[in-house]
């Protein structure tokens, strides 16, 4: 339920409303930041203005990133854990982590572990996140945990942000292509369809694919929105369609998203593994949450067995060895990476460094992604225009003929 809070100030007289995703009027008023210096008027939000709000309200990678470093910053500085969430309500922006902020408040006011109160809120906290956060509890390392999740988030919010403006410019040519194209279907490719049907003459194969698709336009117009839904859709539900292992496995086949994809697999694999190794977490137990906190399979695959391995009594540079080939081409380096550091002893050093090395490498790749979507724009606006031209303008040069052969 959606709860509108507009708060006062006692002192200006200055008026603020805010929308809080929760159940009750005293959950929203702790999504809402009231201060002790506002007053405030609770009521419910129904009808068509509840489907607008849920619609823009939302969370962000934004709102995850203020939310994780806020509470490491407070946890840093020894404050309780429920009023360290209860300060984040006035740093996120979306009703939806207001509301989680409120419930999470509430439950850890009743008892509940911080780890159980997140888990409930399956859209905003993935399951590695929460994986990552009782590996904090176990290991009392809460704000190190916090500050490495924000930061992740940070960069994975950058990268996405460098993605989002790399694809304007494509998005906006691919969709003045699609609009060309349906366009046309329905004004041109009608009359000369006629055309060259009344003259009896053989078509290029371009011009016969362009004339069917006009004829199912002209029949079904609807059909031209379902490339706008099939995209809106598709990204709509991206997060449950790169969890399949089929599509994890594909995007591994690529030769430029697969080194992408396996660095930042094995940076936030790595870097979990250094931190319970670090905070002395029994080493069977660390691979178990590091493989939790793997949102790609392989990399979940080989921790779980490698914690099998170590269960068996190999040592952990053995383990790292038989189950190298799921590491890619990085597998022996890696493995020679956790001999040196059996024989020095500086495990969680070598761990954390793997993982800086690959992040670092992303960050590069993320200031070359407008120059990576650039090429491939222009090769599928060439082809498109291409096609175009072909199929409108082949039958013409031919015209003549058909014409003297009437």
């Amino acid at each position: 339920m959606l709860k509108k809070v507009e708060l006062t100030n006692v002192h200006s007289g200055r008026k603020q409303s805010i929308v809080i995703d929760t159940s009750t009027d005293a959950k929203a008023l702790i999504g809402a930041g009231k201060t002790s210096v506002e007053t405030a008027q609770v009521s419910d939000v129904t009808g068509l203005d509840e489907s607008i709000q849920r619609l823009t309200g939302k969370g962000s990678l934004d709102d995850k990133v203020a939310l994780f470093s806020g509470l490491a910053r407070c946890f840093e500085r020894n404050l309780p854990i429920i009023k360290s969430f209860q300060l984040q309500a006035s740093r996120v922006k979306s009703s939806t982590y207001k509301g989680a902020i409120a419930e999470i408040a509430d439950d850890l006011s009743q008892g509940e572990k911080m780890s159980d109160a997140m888990a409930k809120h399956t859209k905003l906290f993935a399951d590695d996140v929460i994986a990552l956060i009782r590996a904090g509890e176990e290991s009392g390392k809460l704000p190190e945990i916090f500050r490495r999740i924000a930061n992740a988030q940070k960069k994975s919010s950058r990268i996405v942000k460098k993605l989002k403006t790399g694809m304007i410019y494509p998005a906006v040519v691919i969709c003045i292509g699609l609009g060309v194209v349906i366009t046309m279907s329905f004004t041109l490719v009608p009359a000369m369809s006629k055309l060259y049907t009344s003259l009896n003459t053989d078509l290029p194969v371009p011009t016969k694919i362009m004339m069917g698709f006009s004829s199912i336009l002209l029949k079904q117009p609807w059909l031209a929105a379902l490339p706008v839904i099939a995209l809106v859709m598709f990204f709509k539900n991206w997060n449950k369609i790169s969890a399949i292992h089929s599509v994890q496995n594909f995007f591994l086949k690529l030769p430029s998203i697969q080194n992408i994809i396996r660095k930042s697999a094995a940076a936030i694999g790595f870097r979990t593994l250094a931190l319970l190794i670090g905070a002395n977490v029994r080493m069977s137990t660390a691979l178990e949450i590091t493989a939790d906190t793997c949102w790609h399979n392989h990399y979940k695959t080989f921790f779980t067995k490698v914690k099998e391995h170590i269960l068996n009594g190999r040592t952990l540079p053995d383990a790292f060895l038989i189950e190298s080939h799921w590491l890619g081409n990085d597998g022996r380096m890696i493995c020679g990476l956790m001999e040196v550091a059996a024989e020095t002893g500086s495990g969680t050093e070598l761990l954390d460094e793997i993982a800086e090395d690959y992040e670092d490498e992303l960050d590069a790749v993320a200031n070359q992604i407008d120059k990576l979507i650039e090429p491939v724009t222009i090769v599928f606006l060439g082809s498109l225009v291409g096609g175009l031209v072909y199929a409108i303008y082949a039958p013409v040069f031919s015209l003549g003929d058909a014409l003297l052969k009437k």
